[in-house]
């Protein structure tokens, strides 16, 4: 049994520079906090995974004291929970407006897997109502509720840890050579490889520099046909699918096949190099895993 797991941020909606980070803004005005991100720094904030661990970037000892924090550390972990709740509560309230489109191919690809029989699951280190708030927008309630929603605080270790890729492989009773993970970032891209899984990538609004060697595929978006076209622009194909004007469903199952076959030729006990110094974790438990790899 196949399975498809997207990321939330970037993948389903392009909602980073128009939903997150207005709602963080907001919420430190609210708060009376003299931070203001902008468009530049945060495109440097999204390459820590999770909203807390963001906001947890602020507390320098300076900051802590120059605005009157908490030094208990379980007062200031408290202090900045109130504060990612209300910024939560701003952001639904943001992508419920409607005023973020969904990514071209989200829904297309999610029904077309639903109906091919392909297990459909979210793995995001965004707060779960949050995701489920943006998964609804990009495939609808009806589709939305045949999805594992694996997110927030569910794992210790936000992207590039594969902690919540392994949990939603051990979740969903998948194998880790049946799924094709949809990212748009490095972390998000590392997160799958440290799982052992295939990854395809959709560059987003702040990621299009950003180094994706091991990704099974690189694309400018998932593309849709008319009348709503949107075609998509291929950045990297090292396991050679070449996929049409959009990606299908087929081009991704040609991932899965093309992963395997890249693995069996590299020779039994051989495993890729590991992620930015993390250690192959294997599969969930115990053991080691080889990651796909391009040929």
């Amino acid at each position: 049994m196949a399975a498809l797991i997207f990321d939330c941020d970037g993948v389903l909606a392009d909602t980073e520079r128009d939903g997150h980070l207005p709602a963080f803004n907001q919420t430190f005005e609210e708060f009376g906090l003299p931070v203001r991100w902008s468009d530049q720094e945060y495109a440097e904030k999204v390459k820590v995974g999770g909203g807390k661990e963001r906001m947890r970037t602020l507390l320098t000892p300076e900051f802590v004291a120059a605005n009157g924090l908490p030094s208990d550390p379980a007062a200031l972990d408290e202090r900045v929970a109130d504060w990612h709740r209300r910024k939560t509560e701003i952001y639904t309230g943001v992508i419920r407006g409607g005023h973020i489109p969904p990514r071209p191919g989200v829904r297309r690809l999610a029904r077309a897997a639903y109906e091919a029989g392909w297990t459909l699951a979210v793995a995001s280190t965004s707060a779960e109502a949050s995701v489920r708030s943006v998964l609804e927008l990009a495939v609808g309630p009806e589709l939305a509720a045949r999805f594992g929603v694996f997110a927030g605080d569910v794992v210790r270790r936000k992207k590039p840890a594969p902690d919540i890729y392994d949990v939603a492989v051990r979740s969903l009773g998948v194998a880790a050579a049946d799924v094709v993970v949809i990212e748009d970032s490095r972390n998000g891209m590392l997160a799958a490889l440290g799982a052992g899984l295939a990854c395809a990538v959709t560059t987003s609004a702040y990621t299009g520099d950003e180094d994706f060697d091991g990704a099974s595929l690189v694309v400018t978006s998932l593309g849709d046909p008319p009348p709503e076209e949107t075609v998509t622009r291929v950045l990297g194909d090292p396991l050679g699918v070449r996929p049409g004007p959009w990606v299908s469903l087929a081009d991704l199952a040609g991932l899965l096949t093309a992963s395997a076959s890249a693995s069996a030729g590299s020779g039994p006990g051989t495993a890729g190099p590991p992620v930015d110094g993390l250690p192959d974790p294997g599969p969930p438990g115990s053991g080691t895993r080889p990651r796909p790899r391009p040929h």
